[in-house]
């Protein structure tokens, strides 16, 4: 049995209350905010039974409000970057706003994830809608979104559902940053990681898919065993993994597959993350740097990590991907969980 509850956590001032849900069962406490849609904290025991929080977040509102980051948020309309802000739809041309580079990143300068989400409580969980109008950050066709947080024992699961007016790109994620050691721990290099794919899309130098599907084996990036975070950071090309790495492809029928595995030897954490989603974005937390998070911890640099379940980067310019189209009358609709255990 999972135990829900509500309390309200806070007020932005002109757009009304927070709220903050806590799904309770035997092995995991998850915190989920209306604000974005945010992950705030998930609570689960390590090899000895001491509970510790994973996820990195803010103690307070104001830190969520203001954050940058995207931490635990849900994130859209489109999930990560859009190459010059830029894309054509049924011979339209549309213009982004440009908030990472020369890119438009996670759905633009305020995207769902600054959003007050409609919260409603479902079995083993909460369910949180928002519609995103026509224009909304420069995309066609007025949206209804939403996704539900379910806990089931150790497995939290996310379904993202969606439909549009207008045929639009959508492409929606949970922007959690993990740590298994705790808050306090200052990196992630004794974690081990897995992940499920042969092939992985190499970037240019503002982080955009060059368009080639390249194998892992004989790269940094062959994660099919598992590998050890440090040491495998210093053979990665720039600051660290921020890449998708293939799970299915054009062509492959929707199923649920089993998408990375996260191992800390010291606690006996593990996270394993399933997902019907074609990709999967692991970032090592390049960009931290020095942020104040839950009692009073700076995160820096590599002080966490993601597994952002999505469609391919940049697919709505490059055709040769999984399409991010939505079309009016067809359904959006992809789950992502994530199970805690120990070892």
């Amino acid at each position: 049995m999972t135990d829900v509850s509500v309390q309200q956590w806070g007020e932005v001032g002109g757009r009304g209350p927070v709220d903050l849900w806590v799904l309770q069962s035997a092995q995991v406490r998850v915190e989920v905010l209306s604000l974005g849609a945010i992950l705030r904290s998930v609570c689960c025991r390590g090899r000895e039974g001491h509970m510790e929080d994973v996820v990195l977040g803010f103690d307070h509102l104001e830190g969520y409000l203001s954050d940058q980051r995207y931490l635990g948020a849900t994130v859209g309309r489109v999930a990560n970057r859009i190459a010059r802000g830029h894309f054509v739809v049924e011979g339209k041309e549309y213009r982004l706003d440009i908030n990472n580079g020369p890119n438009a990143l996670h759905g633009g300068l305020r995207g769902f994830n600054k959003a007050i989400w409609l919260a409603t409580a479902v079995e083993g969980g909460v369910q949180l809608s928002l519609t995103s109008p026509d224009g909304d950050q420069g995309y066609p066709g007025e949206v209804q979104v939403s996704v539900s947080y379910t806990l089931q024992g150790e497995t939290l699961t996310a379904e993202y559902q969606a439909r549009s007016t207008k045929t639009t790109p959508i492409n929606l994620t949970n922007h959690s940053y993990f740590n298994l050691a705790g808050q306090a721990a200052a990196d992630i290099y004794d974690h081990q990681v897995s992940i499920s794919a042969q092939s992985y899309l190499p970037v240019d130098d503002s982080s955009i898919p060059t368009g080639e599907i390249r194998r892992v084996k004989g790269t940094p990036f062959d994660l099919t065993t598992p590998v050890l975070i440090g040491p495998r950071l210093k053979e990665v090309p720039g600051p660290g993994f921020d890449h998708n790495f293939c799970l299915s492809f054009p062509g492959d029928s929707w199923t649920e597959r089993g998408a990375a595995r996260v191992f800390h030897p010291a606690s006996g954490r593990v996270l394993e993350v399933s997902t019907s989603q074609p990709g999967v974005q692991f970032y090592t937390a390049n960009f931290l740097d020095g942020l104040t998070g839950k009692g009073g911890v700076m995160y820096r640099k590599h002080s966490s990590f993601c597994l952002e379940t999505q469609n391919w980067p940049d697919a709505v310019n490059q055709a040769p991907f999984p399409s991010c189209l939505l079309c009016p009358g067809e359904d959006y609709h992809h789950v992502t969980r994530f199970t805690f255990t120990t070892v």
